[in-house]
């Protein structure tokens, strides 16, 4: 038996550091072609990816310098995989593809070349060229097949799958992902496999808007992951059920399934850490944490990832309806082509949450043409690839025109559709603003009764899903609330009071009083209140409300100062990764050389891409005088919490005094640095 045995128990029972340790403590043998395979095996499930491809890459080396043809070209073609299931990268894939194509040139048919047409062809999908994607894929089942390479089989089976959607064929490839999802459930394929196969099927159904099927299949994956998931896959679940939530709420479980798994996706995701940070700030978003959903989606740019349309969408909630517009416009003319395997990599399904985007920001800034065009290609999409979601946007986008047009009679037919249809799917937050499109024309059409109802409606929908802020902004379309305080706009200032005596805090704004009992978040606001347009770090703020300054040593933030000990974070990058990411470079400069040299100039573009992205990460990570950043620490932890405090505390003060809660959802922004921004020209002394 080999001497190796407990740590191949220990793999095989997922065990990860205890397979490692053993291989410490393993001798010679540890470093032998076995050995170094249960290593990358190991660090995989670890969490430990650049250490993973290292030791896949070490394989490699090792089988080169043996002469083993065959083993070598299998470790080049994992290096391969492994890359492409979690880096986003595709220079580097395929330059590890033509290493391992190269050295199997000429050689009779073994395992390899099934794992290298699989890669290929999702490379190819990836990068948009169908034809090449089904060729390999078919190549991979092919081969696969003959040669017992179960994940080459499956794994290519999807591919074939989701390049037949892309044709249009798409009842066929749903029954050929259907038939895939009973093979992952019988638990015939490996943990790995089942995984990343349990993702991409979940991936295919939310680019189609099939948030029926995509749920179906998020439950299966969720309630295999709690005992099969290995590596990145809990991440990639949690993503996913990130996403479910954000259509169906509450919105607070979906943050806190977006925020996991940014911290799990960290270790392994490169490029592709943007797909989380984007789904979180679409989720901040609808919550109305504006602050928090910028730095998301600010964040998921930096990792060259598309922020829009939720970042377009942003700007619209921010006021700034003129850069939303700029914005989405340019994102339709200029699509992510970044490849990825969560979203549709081209064509019109991954245009479609854009022309959604820009009917509505077309329709806030009146529009009409634009508004048009969009409702027009959306239906289009609809028409091609069957979804309710679809057609519900679709309706919306067509009932917004048709007020612009004044055709209030269409507007109300087609708004009521889409509220029907968003209510039967489950989305409450969408059947909520379909019902505000539906107020409006029964507003205009002059049945006051029917607007006042759908408005009330609209914001019972907002609220049970968790989006405190819209409701506030529904309840004063249903009643202005004469009372309400309209601070003059002369510029004279109005008196507010907003302070605690023990644990009753008193609130007096305009013409109404209230005592209610203290918050934590209350005593955030009131320290911004003190000192208006002034941007506090959340640190400051968590140091003011507890009464005092943290101890040890100590960072400016302005005229406060906070601990910087605690929770100091983890490194951008870590030196394994840096040393990684140079040689990633060094592939990406070949990939570049051969594709000008078969004037490929669409390949170019794309390697320069990683190439830059590479470049930026390598950058983003040293700090002053070439000090590593660290990321993931206090800060981002103070941030969470300062937001969530302030964002209950606005929700309970709502119940007592709609008014002064609805004005400072309007003014308090929160994120990192929180402020409190009142309008110049209606200026508030407040008494605290």
């Amino acid at each position: 038996m080999s001497g190796l045995s407990a740590v191949h128990e220990a793999v095989d029972r997922g065990e990860w550091q205890l397979a490692l340790d053993a291989l410490d403590t393993s001798g010679a043998e540890s470093e032998g072609p076995e050995g170094l395979e249960l290593r990358a095996r190991a660090h995989y499930g670890n969490g430990e990816f650049e250490a993973s491809v290292s030791a896949w890459e070490a394989l490699h080396a090792l089988l080169v310098a043996e002469g083993d043809v065959a083993g070598a070209a299998m470790a080049a073609s994992m290096v391969a995989m492994y890359l492409m299931m979690d880096t986003g990268l595709m220079a580097p894939v395929r330059g590890w593809l033509r290493r391992a194509e190269r050295m199997l040139d000429g050689h009779a048919e073994v395992p390899a070349n099934a794992i290298i047409a699989v890669v290929r062809g999702y490379e190819r999908f990836m990068c948009g060229d169908m034809a090449a994607a089904g060729a390999n894929a078919a190549l991979a089942i092919d081969i696969g097949s003959r040669l017992g390479v179960d994940p080459a089989v499956v794994i290519g089976r999807v591919c074939a799958a989701r390049v037949t959607i892309f044709h249009g064929q798409v009842d066929e490839g749903l029954e050929l992902l259907d038939e895939i999802a009973i093979d992952l459930m019988s638990g015939a394929v490996d943990p790995l496999t089942t995984g990343m196969m349990y993702c991409e099927l979940i991936c295919a159904a939310q680019g189609m808007a099939l948030h029926d099927r995509a749920t179906e299949w998020t439950e299966i994956m969720d309630r295999w992951r709690h005992k099969g998931a290995i590596g990145g896959i809990g991440g990639r679940c949690r993503v996913h059920r990130a996403e479910i939530l954000r259509i169906t709420g509450p919105c607070d479980v979906a943050e806190d399934e977006a925020l996991g798994a940014c911290e799990e996706l960290r270790p392994w995701m490169r490029r592709e850490f943007g797909w989380p940070l984007v789904e979180l700030g679409n989720i901040r978003l609808r919550k109305g944490d504006l602050g928090g959903a910028e730095e998301a989606f600010l964040a998921a740019h930096q990792h060259a990832w598309s922020p829009h349309p939720g970042l377009a969408l942003l700007r619209l909630a921010q006021g700034d309806a003129e850069s939303a517009s700029t914005m989405i416009s340019d994102a339709i003319l200029h699509p992510f082509d970044i490849p990825s395997k969560q979203r549709p990599p081209f064509g019109d399904l991954r245009l479609a949450p854009l022309f959604d985007a820009q009917a509505e920001i077309a329709a806030a800034v009146g529009d009409a043409d634009t508004a048009r065009q969009a409702a027009n290609a959306l239906a289009k999409i609809a028409g091609s690839y069957p979804s309710r979601s679809l057609a519900a946007s679709a309706a919306l986008a067509s009932a917004r025109v048709a007020l612009l047009d004044g055709d209030l009679t269409q507007a109300i037919h087609t708004a009521t559709a889409a509220t029907v249809a968003w209510a039967d799917i489950g989305a409450p937050f969408e059947a909520a603003k379909a019902r505000l499109v539906l107020a409006e024309a029964h507003d205009r059409s002059g049945n006051a009764d029917g607007a006042r109802m759908e408005r009330q409606a609209a914001r019972s929908g907002f609220q049970s899903f968790g989006a405190a802020r819209w409701a506030e902004l529904a309840a004063g379309l249903v009643t202005p609330a004469p009372s309400s305080p309209k601070p003059p706009r002369s510029g004279s200032a109005t008196t507010a009071i907003f302070r605690c005596e023990r644990d009753t805090r008193t609130i007096c704004f305009g013409e109404t009083t209230v005592l209610m009992h203290d918050l934590k978040g209350l005593r955030y606001v009131e320290r911004l209140l003190a000192d208006p347009g002034r941007e506090f770090h959340v640190l400051d703020l968590i140091a003011v409300e507890q009464g005092s300054l943290p101890t040890g040593r100590t960072i400016d933030h302005g005229e406060a100062a906070v601990d910087s000990n605690a929770g100091a974070g983890l490194p951008v990058l870590d030196d394994q990764a840096r040393d990684a990411y140079r040689r990633r470079l060094a592939e990406v400069d070949e990939d570049i050389d051969e594709a000008t040299r078969m004037n490929d100039l669409g390949r170019v573009a794309l390697a320069q891409r990683d190439r830059e992205y590479l470049i930026a990460e390598l950058t983003q990570a040293a700090g002053l005088g070439g000090r590593q950043r660290t990321t993931g620490g206090t800060a981002e932890r103070a941030r969470t919490s300062v937001t969530r405090s302030i964002r209950y505390s606005l929700e309970r003060l709502a119940e007592h005094h709609p008014a002064v809660a609805a004005h400072l959802w309007q003014s308090v922004n929160t994120g990192t640095y929180c402020v409190y921004n009142p309008d110049p020209l209606a200026p508030i002394l407040w008494d605290v």
